[in-house]
């Protein structure tokens, strides 16, 4: 199961079940929910938006008795494959690991409403040899609308915290040269501080080290022009600047558990 649409009282589960193996995206329907993240304690009531991402510790949970939420599972390779966009996808894993749970006003509850609907109407259709496929596109249209309901707080913690300034300032410059350049020191450099430093930067912010949003910018590329089937795999090595066939073979089987070759014919063949 890569995705899931779940309702507490119909299924007679909690979204705390699934927080080890998937990123939970909850809509508070009734009653209130307590948890912490391990650093801040929160309490979610009707109308809030709760999202647990898998990297989160998520801990204390506790549910009032007439509790009652939908919620969406996703695996995180799911969400790699589907994700549409970067640079909002890195601005909104920030926000959200800062803001685990958000009120949602009228407009953005009835998005958010509209965007589960959908997944519950084709959740209900039988199965398609495509439907993995169109789950993955309605988990793209809601993904663009939860960065919309996010965008303006997004723009406030860019401009209030420094922190949170220099790290979007990096992912910026990885976004621009991660084809080329996949090296913690070459970012550090263009941001005039240590590796040192940038990895602590890294970690206060988004829990994860500097590598890891380098590594998963360039599975982004990579991905994104292995699917390309204009381009040749030497034309792709070429692009993501490996000096060697072999080097490009081991570094895609390493992010994607799969050869360049192996990894376009699944994809081909779906």
């Amino acid at each position: 199961m890569k995705v899931k649409l779940l309702n507490t009282k119909q299924d007679g589960c909690f979204p705390s079940e699934f927080t080890s193996n998937y990123h939970v995206h909850i809509i508070v329907r009734r009653g209130e929910m307590t948890f912490s993240d391990g650093r801040h304690a929160f309490i979610s009531r009707r109308d809030d938006l709760v999202i647990w991402q898998m990297s989160n510790t998520i801990q204390g949970v506790t549910w009032s008795d007439d509790f009652e939420a939908d919620f969406l599972i996703a695996s995180g390779d799911f969400l790699s494959q589907f994700n549409p966009e970067m640079v909002w996808a890195s601005k909104g894993f920030i926000f959200i690991r800062i803001n685990p749970s958000f009120h949602l006003h009228e407009q953005s509850l009835r998005l958010m409403d509209d965007d589960f609907d959908l997944f519950r109407r084709r959740f209900a259709q039988p199965e398609t040899p495509f439907k993995e496929e169109v789950l993955g596109r309605v988990m793209q249209i809601f993904l663009y609308d939860l960065w919309t309901v996010y965008a303006s707080e997004m723009s406030q913690m860019e401009t209030s915290d420094n922190a949170a300034r220099i790290f979007l300032r990096f992912l910026s410059h990885v976004q621009h040269d991660c084809r080329q350049q996949r090296d913690v020191a070459y970012y550090a450099d263009l941001l005039c501080i240590t590796p040192k430093y940038l990895s602590q930067i890294s970690h206060q912010v988004s829990g994860l080290p500097a590598s890891q949003w380098i590594t998963f910018y360039a599975t982004f590329e990579l991905v994104t022009l292995l699917n390309d089937q204009t381009k040749s795999l030497t034309e792709v090595a070429d692009l993501m600047h490996f000096d060697t066939a072999s080097h490009f073979s081991r570094y895609t089987k390493k992010l994607l558990g799969k050869s360049p070759s192996d990894y376009r014919n699944k994809a081909a063949n779906g």
